[in-house]
């Protein structure tokens, strides 16, 4: 399921100006001690790790880690869950999200294999 466009509001307000953004997805640390959650945000310009706040899954309080957009999400590897690493922590994606991880490589890496926008005002 999307996230929420209150959500992604709230992922905005944590990014430089003017940037513009594409998915945004949960993810959870690998190997933490404790329930430790973050939110990804992809960009026209980078991919923003969002610590979120402790009691909160979707509710971002600051950015954690900056990315070049040209950094690939994938491949997912599958254990347990599916997980990424990025920056060389390794984080959990959510099932339902995993396509949104692969959407965001294949518009950095190979946006012609992408299908046209059907809602481009959206």
């Amino acid at each position: 399921m999307p996230v929420t466009a209150a959500i992604r509001g709230r992922c905005r307000a944590l990014l430089s100006p003017g940037e513009s953004v594409h998915y945004v997805f949960p993810v959870t640390l690998v190997g933490s001690s404790g329930v430790a959650n973050y939110m990804i945000v992809v960009s026209d310009r980078s991919i923003t790790v969002l610590a979120t706040k402790v009691f909160s899954r979707y509710e971002p309080a600051a950015v954690w880690a900056t990315y070049p957009r040209r950094t690939r999400l994938g491949p997912l590897s599958f254990g347990a869950g599916p997980t990424i690493e990025l920056g060389g922590t390794v984080f959990e994606v959510d099932d339902e999200y995993v396509a949104v991880v692969g959407a965001a490589d294949a518009e950095a890496f190979s946006p012609d294999d992408l299908p046209r926008d059907p809602l481009p005002d959206l």
